[in-house]
């Protein structure tokens, strides 16, 4: 039994070492993942670059703020539906600038 129980706790150890390296990994995998959309963001909910005079996260005044972007998974951005026919887009745009 004691052979038992030091195996249950060296597996449980490299186990938890496992978990905590993935939960490191996992922010830089899935930012990976993602792409810069320009003009999706609300007022105040961008990610960052919200042109001139701005500092970054969360400075949008605008909605949909063309020249701020939000992080969306990889390869929605343009398929990103707003109001009054705007789309998202990869590069910034020269729309409802603040």
């Amino acid at each position: 039994m004691m052979m038992n129980a030091k195996t249950g706790a060296a597996l449980t150890s490299a186990l938890a070492l496992a978990a905590a390296a993935a939960l490191t990994a996992s922010p830089a995998l899935a930012k990976d993942k993602m792409d810069k959309c320009y003009g999706v963001s609300l007022a105040g909910e961008n990610d960052c670059a919200a042109g001139p005079g701005t500092s970054c996260e969360g400075t949008s005044t605008v909605d949909y703020q063309g020249n701020a972007w939000s992080l969306v998974p990889a390869g929605t951005c343009e398929s990103i539906s707003l109001p009054g026919g705007r789309e998202g887009s990869l590069e910034p745009l020269d729309r409802d600038l603040a």
